[in-house]
């Protein structure tokens, strides 16, 4: 494809998601009018496909100088990066497929403007302030994690006294995970395991490693398409959840021997190793929908198969003693190296969050450590999804709010 036609392929799939994105639309025409962002220079390491897209066209237009590279190797769109590169204030250094030495530049590139506000998912960019590019600290006003996963990292380092920054936890607003994690992530797997096997879903058994948000989605969906779940987890409540959802609920050393499709959702490392490889079926199929390549423990898996191949395209076949072990896309995202990723309406609300947390950030001045999404935020991306959708719902009364308050009528 020539330059010209990624660039024209880009910005088509960012117009139609941009048409299905009303509250960050709202946002981004408040700021083209306020210029909240002006001189200020934002790093994002994100998911460049579209949506991420309108979302860094918002602050651009909002004044900020933008760079942004991508936070996983599979799931870079080309054309949406050329696209990008073509838009002012912008640069993008995101390419799919890209090996770990070619990530890693990237964000170093993205990082060599000095920013002072970054846009994470994962938190890589910020592991890069911490270790490789300290001297950057001092400039930095604030940034955004995205993701549970980012989340887990961000909380660690605080806990360790190793974070050097204020980070809002965007992924933690309940306009985020309520729905990005369960119906984005719910959807979107799905849509990326189906389009790359072209196999039905009804009658499989299907493992689901993990009942968090996003856990949830997955086995929701599942359930929705016909197949047999099985959840496993290590939270005693969260299983109970998931048994009274309707699911069966096991180890995964038992599950193993049943699947045929599996699912992870942990964040967690390893929740399929040898000793799951060893008991699964012939043809069994193998997905991952958290962050980071992990929860697959691929190194063993190949140190156990006599061959492998690629049969489809983001299909390898392992042969283990005579089985075939299918894994889609190396271990990595699912919904987003093997499909589109989350749907345009739900990454609305996620992007709206990103955007205004941006401008809280540069306009608060925050201590160090992980910071909770302003609740009047949180609850004015609902309303403005809400009036988006052409839905009204009730307000109290004052003699109902005053009856909420008070404490002296009982029975």
């Amino acid at each position: 494809m020539s330059d010209k036609d990624l660039i024209e392929s880009g910005d088509m799939k960012i117009g139609w998601v941009r048409s299905h994105m009303p509250v960050l639309s709202i946002i981004r025409e408040n700021f083209e009018r306020e210029q909240p962002l002006k001189g200020h220079k934002i790093a994002m390491a994100l998911h460049v496909e579209a949506k991420t897209a309108a979302l860094v066209e918002a602050l651009a237009i909002g004044g900020a100088e933008v760079t942004i590279t991508g936070c996983n190797p599979l799931s870079t769109q080309d054309d949406v990066s050329a696209a990008l590169n073509t838009r002012d204030n912008i640069n993008c250094y995101a390419k799919y497929d890209c090996c770990s030495d070619e990530y890693y530049e990237a964000i170093d590139k993205v990082l060599d403007m000095k920013p002072d506000i970054t846009i994470d998912d994962g938190a890589d960019l910020i592991f890069k302030l911490h270790t490789e590019r300290t001297d950057l600290l001092s400039d930095i006003f604030g940034g955004c994690e995205e993701t549970t996963t980012g989340i887990h990292r961000l909380k660690a380092m605080e806990k360790d006294g190793a974070l050097k920054m204020p980070v809002v936890a965007v992924n933690d607003a309940m306009t985020k995970f309520l729905f990005d994690n369960r119906y984005g992530t719910g959807q979107s797997s799905w849509d990326g395991i189906m389009r790359t096997t072209n196999l039905l879903v009804a009658g499989k058994t299907v493992v689901i490693g993990g009942y968090g948000w996003c856990g949830k989605g997955v086995s929701l969906r599942a359930s929705g398409l016909g197949a047999d779940v099985i959840v496993t987890e290590i939270d005693p409540i969260r299983a109970l959840e998931a048994r009274m959802d309707g699911h069966r609920v096991m180890s995964m050393a038992e599950a193993a021997k049943y699947g045929d499709i599996f699912v992870t959702t942990t964040g967690n490392v390893d929740i399929l190793s040898k000793k799951h490889f060893e008991v699964m079926k012939d043809g069994a199929i193998l997905a991952n929908s958290g962050h980071f390549n992990v929860e697959i423990n691929l190194e063993e898996l190949t140190a156990m198969a006599s061959s492998v191949r690629t049969v489809r395209k983001n299909i390898k076949e392992y042969n283990v003693a005579g089985k075939r072990i299918n894994v889609l896309a190396d271990g990595r995202l699912v919904n987003l190296a093997a499909g589109d990723g989350h749907p345009a309406e739900v990454m609305d609300m996620s992007f709206a969050n990103q955007a205004l947390c941006v401008k809280y950030i540069a306009e608060t001045k925050l201590e160090n450590g992980v910071h909770p999404v302003p609740h009047d935020l949180d609850m004015y991306v609902a309303e403005l999804k809400l009036k988006s959708m052409g839905i009204e719902i009730d307000k109290l009364e004052p003699h109902q709010t005053e009856y909420m308050e008070g404490w002296d009528c009982g029975t």
